[in-house]
Order: structure tokens, then sequence, then C-alpha cells
């Protein structure tokens, strides 16, 4: 009894630390600074939870994403709605401001992997704490996110020739 009495308060004792450090504003909060690695792991782990969860609601894409003229359409998507700023595309260097973002915008190639209906999520819905923008609150149809998926599944096998011809002004 005396050991859970002392794990209990034990317990009580680094929820108050914890708390007196996070709400007594000792946690720095600014982007150029770079986080402790346990609150970067933690947050990765709760944001990859998250996505896990919800993303299954997504659904199926309305077209094949291997289509080239849905690909063509997701790249001009993916510059029509600035996405290039922060995270580049083939031939086209990110903004400067990225530089200041904590955590930096990652390389889409990276994803290329992922279920099309967690890019898809990510791109609707938003990240928190992360920069990402709700795409979906922010006008673009699942139609033009659809077609931003189909482009990021191909990023790896864009050509800088190919991501300008197909994001030329129409």
């Amino acid at each position: 009894m005396r050991v859970l009495a002392a794990i209990g308060v034990l317990a009580i004792a680094i929820a108050i630390a914890a708390s007196a450090y996070l709400f007594g504003g000792y946690y720095n909060v600014a982007a150029s600074s770079e986080d402790i690695s346990p609150v970067t792991w933690a947050i990765g782990e709760v944001r990859e939870a998250s996505m896990d969860r919800h993303f299954h609601a997504v659904g199926e894409p309305p077209f094949k994403l291997d289509d080239p003229q849905v690909v063509k359409e997701g790249a001009h998507e993916f510059a029509e709605h600035g996405c290039v700023n922060c995270h580049g595309a083939p031939g086209a260097d990110r903004a400067g401001f990225t530089e200041g973002l904590n955590p930096p915008p990652p390389d889409l190639k990276d994803v290329a992997d992922d279920e099309p209906a967690h890019i898809f999520w990510a791109i609707k819905n938003g990240i928190r704490m992360t920069a990402m923008p709700s795409f979906g609150k922010a006008g673009a149809t699942d139609k033009d996110i659809w077609e931003m998926v189909a482009y990021l599944k191909k990023l790896p096998q864009v050509s800088a020739a190919d991501y300008k011809s197909w994001t030329e002004q129409r």
C-alpha cells in the first residue's frame, strides 16, 4: 500500500512540476528555438496517432490518381494554392520565410508513399502547430485536393520541366 501511495505522490509532484514549467512560461514557444527532444517526440506521436484515427473517414478518390491529366491538374492546384511557397517543387525553391518555420515544412517527396486518404486529410484539415493550413477551410474543393494528392503521389518522378509546363498560367 505504501508503494502505491508513493507512486501517487510522485505522480502528483511530477504533474505539479510540469504544470509550473509549462504554465509558468518557462517553456520557450519561440519558433526560433529548437524543441527539446521529448516535446518533438510527443508532438510527432500525437500528430500521427490523430491522423491515423481520423483519415479513414475520407473515402476514396473520385477518379484515378495515376491519370496523367489529373496529375497535371494537381500540379496546377499545388501552385495555385501556394503550396510551393512552403514545400518547394521541382525546379522551384521554397520561399525564404520557411527558414523561420518550426517545424520546417517537409519535403513532400517523402509523403509519396503515404496512403492517398492520409495525404488528402492533411491537406483538407491542416495540421496544428506546423503552419500547415486547412485548405478545406481556405476554399479548396475536395476535387482540387484529390488532384493535389495525385500530383504528390507522382512527385518523385516529376521533372522541373514537367512541373513548369503543368503550372504555367492558362
